[in-house]
This record gives C-alpha cells, sequence and structure tokens, in this order.
C-alpha cells in the first residue's frame, strides 16, 4: 500500500503513523527479521541517529559523538526518527544503515520507546540508548526488558561515550 498523495494535509504525523503500519505489516508478513544489515564498511564510521526534540540537548548530543569521529544524523521528533527507520525496513535500505539510535523517550508525535518497541517487534537488533528526564521504575525496567540502555538527564558525558563505545566495538 503506498502513502496518500502529499498534501498541505499530509503531515508528519500522517506520514509518522504509515510508517509505523508499514514496518508493522512488514513484520507480521515476514514473521521474522527483515535480515542482518550488511557488515558496516569500516572505511565509513559508525552512524549514529540522534533523535531529541529539544534543541540545545540534541546539539550537545550530536556534538559530543561528532567531535568522537562517529557519522550523526539528527531527527527533531519521535515521528521523523519513524519514517527514517520505517524507510530503511521497508524499502531494503543499506545506502545508510544505522549502526546505533540515541534517543529521548518523551518527544512528539511518537515516543522513543514506542519506536524501541516497534523495532524489537520488528526483530530488529539495533542497540539503542534511551535518554529521559523523568525517573520511572516502570519506564527503566520497559526500556531494558527491550535491551536498551537507559540514560536520566542529565547525562553523564564520560557514561554515554563510554556506553557508545561499547555498543559499537570496532
Amino acid at each position: 500500500q503506498h502513502p496518500p498523495e502529499r498534501t498541505a494535509t499530509w503531515t508528519l504525523t500522517d506520514r509518522a503513523l504509515h510508517a509505523h503500519t508499514s514496518v508493522m505489516s512488514l513484520a507480521k508478513e515476514q514473521h521474522d527479521s527483515p535480515g542482518p544489515l550488511p557488515p558496516r564498511n569500516p572505511a565509513r564510521p559508525p552512524r549514529i541517529v540522534v533523535a531529541e526534540d529539544d534543541p540545545r540537548m540534541r546539539e550537545l548530543v550530536a556534538l559530543s559523538l561528532r567531535n568522537e569521529g562517529y557519522d550523526i544524523e539528527e531527527e527533531t521528533d519521535g515521528g521523523r526518527l519513524l519514517v527514517r527507520v520505517a524507510a530503511i525496513y521497508a524499502f531494503g535500505s543499506t545506502v545508510d544503515p544505522i549502526d546505533l539510535i540515541v534517543s529521548d523517550i518523551c518527544m512528539p508525535v511518537c515516543s522513543g520507546l514506542d519506536i524501541l518497541q516497534g523495532l524489537r517487534d520488528a526483530h530488529w537488533t539495533t542497540p539503542v540508548i534511551l535518554m529521559t528526564a523523568f525517573r520511572n521504575d516502570d519506564v527503566r525496567r520497559r526500556a531494558t526488558g527491550l535491551g536498551a540502555f537507559l540514560f536520566e538527564k542529565p547525562i553523564p558525558w564520560r557514561d554515554l561515550l563510554a556506553k557508545v563505545k561499547e555498543l559499537l566495538p570496532n
């Protein structure tokens, strides 16, 4: 099923909902993983997508990771992250594979935790680091149960960088 024609009313929310539906439909059709992405070309630095609706926090995280030599893509909300992930999943794109996702939990359109749930439901094993300003044991249990690592804000930068290096071995 193709998305409706893009019009002035075809909003990011519409695209995100369509992307989520597409990913879930494909996962149900295949009943298994879409297959592992090919190994990262060692000549290319690992690609990390940073999704955070707070521009200052996103800039801080992205800059810290860029300074460590990572290839960083930024998304301003959960909907845009979902559209990016769905495009890779739906179309089998290996041009720009994602090696790691660093995402806020509480974002407009779609939460980082909901995106993580969708990834795991679709059998994606892409490592995920979640960030939150709200301490909540239920959220921590859900995130770790889905295989993510959860940082509470303010984030100790050395700990974040250490976790990224642990998740993205050379």
